[in-house]
């Protein structure tokens, strides 16, 4: 076999001198797509819309966080109001303004646009979560380019943009993916950085554009999820100022002028909201989510380890991979590069697994760097021959298990067997047939390859055709549309019993969350009223209207399911008398 590397160490990349497996398909276009940084960027820019998009414009509204973060921008749109964030008439001040802002920039532009009702379009509150993983797909390509060839930055990239975590945030509207996209831009830039030190290199004629990005990187992030982001800098450059016992290439990052630039970004908006809010938003955000955090917060409490647990999933389908490449990781932990993406990855690793609440999406951040170690030990062909080998045919087992969960929810939910998926599922299980069974150390990147394209096929399946399919899973939607096709002319709409976000964001922001008995008093008030009463608030309702002489029809009745609260669900709709 003809050698593609010379094996550099991390932080010292080198061109690739021969391509891998040339009678490849695949690899051909690994090739192709890295014969310079254009073809690569467009490459990546291709495959991750394919990746991302299946479901992107169909998964309905989903409870609870993205249904929240929608719904209090379209008040900001609606209000005008783009300082204070509010859900209904509570304030919203667990998080800053910054995707908030994005979201109505969003909506603002698809309805310059021509897009009607553009509002009421979830996938366009989406966009900025769309935007800023493809982002971060992207400045994974740029962070490996410091550390490994163009070839395993690439490699890099893609396992970053099949992860089925970052699939997730893509489609849904809230920050995660955004502040991914700041994260690495930050941590690529102090890496870029780091290495210029390590290497000796000259500083005689500073570099300003490494420290532009990770200020303005840092300033973005903070007003996407607060100092969050501050962590992930902070902890690993202390780890690697106590490896080094010198942190003097800090300096190089301008730290003063940094600074100075992140508070000119993000004081006024902090500044405004104090203007307008008092303590009321830092005693939520930095009290109210961030410290509970501390403790098990709204019952997502969960024992040290369970990260490492849905690492096997979130990070599929390069987790088999990167679970090979760990000894020969931790054997070149002292090359700069290797040392910089641990003193990333691990310290942050730590405290989120000892923080009690957890949330999957929380160690997203990592990611990439697990993804650049990973690709540079592909690279190298270092790749674990132990019984971690046994690990790739993980690359079958995830679509196997993922198809049948599809197929077996789409018929106990809808009864329908989901024909139109049969196609890809089993073009999935093939691909991931292929990834494991063709699997040596030596042809690693192919079998990747096909575990790519496993991925593709898995996300077609569930994201583009059973998800959007299993409406008992939305009952907002068919609510929303039972009241779009009422006759009478401003309808408007209570709900006992059924408080999910997403239908204040589909039937207005004027609906009435309230009890059975609230529902009554609500339709007594006027015509062209509806109440939506789920089963369990039928009995209060109905007493309450005896109780009032209140006149009411019963209209449609919905069955679904309330994935939120984990139980079936049975809502009517009441309609006060005299609405047609």
């Amino acid at each position: 076999m003809v050698e593609t590397y010379a094996r550099p160490r991390f932080g010292e990349p080198r061109e690739p001198k021969t391509p891998v497996n040339p009678g490849n398909r695949f690899v051909r276009v690994i090739d192709a797509a890295t014969g310079s940084h254009a073809r690569a960027i467009g490459f990546l820019l291709v495959c991750a819309l394919l990746l991302l998009l299946p479901g992107f414009f169909t998964i309905p509204p989903v409870d609870r966080d993205e249904a929240r973060f929608a719904q209090a921008t379209k008040q900001m749109v609606e209000t005008g109001d783009y300082v204070d964030i509010r859900f209904q008439d509570d304030v919203r001040y667990k998080k800053p303004v910054g995707i908030y802002w994005l979201q109505s920039a969003a909506v603002h532009t698809a309805s310059a646009l021509g897009l009607p009702r553009a509002q009421l379009r979830i996938w366009v509150y989406r966009l900025p979560s769309l935007v800023g993983a493809i982002g971060a797909v992207l400045m994974t390509y740029w962070t490996a380019l410091g550390f490994v060839t163009r070839r395993a930055a690439v490699l890099a990239a893609l396992v970053m943009c099949a992860s089925v975590l970052l699939g997730v945030e893509a489609r849904l509207a809230k920050t995660d993916a955004v502040l991914l996209f700041t994260v690495v831009a930050a941590m690529g830039a102090m890496g870029r950085v780091y290495l210029a030190w390590q290497r000796g290199e000259d500083e005689a004629h500073p570099r300003w554009s490494y420290p532009a990005i990770f200020w303005t990187a840092i300033a973005v992030g903070i007003l996407i999820k607060g100092p969050l982001i501050l962590m992930f800098a902070a902890l690993t450059i202390i780890v690697l100022a106590i490896q080094d016992r010198d942190a003097s290439w800090l300096w190089r990052l301008r730290p003063l002028w940094g600074l100075m630039w992140v508070l000119v970004l993000v004081l006024p908006w902090f500044i405004a909201i104090f203007w307008r809010a008092g303590d009321a938003f830092f005693a939520d955000s930095v009290g109210g989510d961030m410290l509970s955090k501390l403790g098990a917060q709204e019952s997502h409490g969960a024992p040290p380890g369970v990260y490492l647990a849905l690492f096997w999933i979130t990070f599929w389908p390069g987790a088999p991979l990167a679970a090979m490449a760990a000894p020969a990781v931790w054997r070149a932990r002292r090359e700069p590069g290797a040392q910089y993406l641990l003193a990333w990855l691990i310290p942050s690793w730590i405290v989120f697994e000892a923080v009690l609440t957890k949330l999957p999406h929380y160690v997203l951040p990592l990611y990439p760097a697990i993804a650049i170690l990973t690709a540079g030990a592909v690279e190298r062909r270092v790749l674990s021959r132990s019984w971690l080998a046994r690990g790739s045919a993980w690359w079958f087992a995830i679509p196997a298990a993922g198809s049948i969960i599809a197929v077996v929810g789409a018929v106990m939910l809808t009864r329908q067997p989901a024909f139109a998926a049969w196609p890809f599922i089993a073009a999935s299980l093939i691909f991931g047939l292929f990834a494991w069974w063709l699997y040596d150390n030596n042809r690693a990147e192919r079998s990747l390859l096909n575990a790519l394209v496993a991925a593709l096929m898995l996300a077609v399946v569930v994201y583009g055709l059973v998800l959007p399919s299993l409406t008992p899973l939305f009952p907002s939607v068919e609510i929303a549309r039972a009241l779009r096709n009422v006759r009478c002319v401003a309808p408007k709409a209570a709900s006992a019993g059924y408080h999910e976000p997403s239908l204040v964001f589909l039937t207005g922001t004027s609906t009435l969350l309230t009890d059975g008995s609230g529902a009554a008093d609500f339709l007594s008030q006027g015509s062209c009223r509806f109440a939506f009463i789920e089963q369990r608030s039928e009995r209060s309702f109905v007493q309450r209207a005896e109780a009032i002489g209140l006149r009411y029809r019963v209209g449609s009745r919905i069955d679904g399911y309330n994935f939120s609260q984990g139980r079936a669900i049975s809502i009517a709709i009441y309609r006060s008398e005299g609405s047609e």
